[in-house]
């Protein structure tokens, strides 16, 4: 069966050509985790310690993505070993945590997997994370991120952070990429 998706038709809804041809290009997505993974909310118990929830449609959009050749990397400002565990449970090699400066590990990236910003999409929630996407070639907001935040992005998603929000970005680059029906994910 193949599914039948017009040009610039996303499954969220309609995509712009402007939005369809940045997402053509993209060879590596950089992500938040708080607000974009997970709902932004933080979960301590009576221990103190700290608990997330994060939805299985992201992770098997990230396996989706890191089968079909995109890159994924993480930068968050917050450090938790749920985070390392959740990441590298999905195949993420590159997480950088308790970063306060996000463009420092961009560039890092970038050099790394030898793209340009042109190639390389962001997604974020917050003021922290516009520094970064001010600079890639596809920023993506989520749909409850910050007003601001949404006002100088590309794309807002119109999922929620923590809710499939990745998912539906990943699934715009496969779909514009052309590699969407032959992407391997899983529900992890």
């Amino acid at each position: 069966m193949t599914i039948q998706t017009p040009s610039h038709q996303g499954f969220y809804g309609p995509i712009s050509d402007d939005i369809w041809q940045r997402a053509k290009k993209i060879k590596l997505l950089i992500c938040d985790v708080d607000g974009v993974f997970s709902d932004g909310r933080i979960y301590l118990n009576n221990s103190g310690e700290e608990t997330k929830a994060f939805h299985t449609r992201d992770g098997y959009g990230v396996r989706s993505a890191l089968t079909s050749g995109i890159n994924v990397a993480v930068i968050t400002g917050r450090k938790s070993q749920i985070v390392e565990n959740r990441m590298s449970a999905l195949g993420i090699k590159d997480i950088y945590q308790g970063i306060d400066n996000k463009f420092v590990p961009y560039e890092a990236l970038i050099k790394q997997y030898n793209v340009a910003a042109d190639e390389v999409a962001y997604i974020g929630d917050d003021m922290v994370d516009l520094p970064v996407m001010k600079v890639v070639g596809l920023a993506v907001c989520v749909a409850d991120g910050h007003p601001f935040v949404r006002m100088h992005c590309h794309m807002t998603t119109h999922i929620k952070g923590g809710h499939g929000a990745l998912r539906e970005l990943t699934d715009l680059l496969l779909l514009s990429q052309g590699k969407f029906e032959n992407a391997h994910g899983m529900s992890i």
